[in-house]
Parts: structure tokens; C-alpha cells; sequence
């Protein structure tokens, strides 16, 4: 009974912000990586975020670089998405995945949740 439960998402104007909080469950968070996808009609999913286990690290595509922060709190098992300035097409289905660390294909993905930016 592994859960990832997206919530924070919404409507929101171009040039504000939203929060994104990820709620996991059933598995060891402190030894899984944590990501942040997402996906917009018509397009491939792409990686938007990701923090290392520890929260030692993050690694974010040149899209969002400077808009979006990755976080997590390993106590609360809980990972989050803070977005700032933005835009039209960050418009998407945002979803949680966490990875273990060093073992491929052991992952696990929420059901996603809808931010739509518009005017």
C-alpha cells in the first residue's frame, strides 16, 4: 500500500505562485529519491525537479531553473514543489515519483495534480 497523494494545485494567474506538497507513505522516504514531473496535453512527461535523498542536492531543467524549488522534510515524509513567477505553459498535470537510490525500475508515481495558469 505504497501512496504518493499530490495536492496544491489549482488556477492561478501569470506571475503567481503556487505550492505543491507531496503526502508518501508505506515505503522508506529517506532512502528514495524524490522527483517532480509533469505533463501538458499533447506533450511528453518531463522532469521538473528532483532532490536527493538526503536533501543534499537538487537538479532542475533550464524551464523552471530560478522559479521552482524542490524541498523535502524527511521527518513529515512529506516533498513539495514551491512555484514562483509563473507561467502559461507551465500549465500541466504535475505528479510526485520517488525513486530508490541505486536500484532502477523501483519507483513509485502519485496520481497527479492539475495547475493551470492562465489570465
Amino acid at each position: 500500500q505504497v501512496q504518493l497523494v499530490e495536492s496544491g494545485g489549482g488556477l492561478v494567474q501569470p506571475g503567481g505562485s503556487l505550492r505543491l506538497s507531496c503526502a508518501a507513505s508505506g515505503f522508506t522516504f529517506s532512502t528514495y529519491v524524490m522527483k517532480w514531473y509533469r505533463q501538458a496535453p499533447g506533450k511528453e512527461r518531463e522532469l521538473v525537479a528532483a532532490i536527493a535523498a538526503s536533501g543534499g542536492s537538487t537538479n532542475y531543467p533550464n524551464s523552471v531553473k530560478g522559479r521552482f524549488t524542490i524541498s523535502r522534510d524527511n521527518a513529515k515524509n512529506m516533498a513539495y514543489l514551491q512555484m514562483n513567477s509563473l507561467k502559461f505553459e507551465d500549465t500541466a498535470v504535475y505528479y510526485c515519483n520517488a525513486k530508490a537510490q541505486y536500484v532502477a525500475g523501483m519507483e513509485y508515481w502519485g496520481k497527479g495534480t492539475l495547475v493551470t495558469v492562465s489570465s
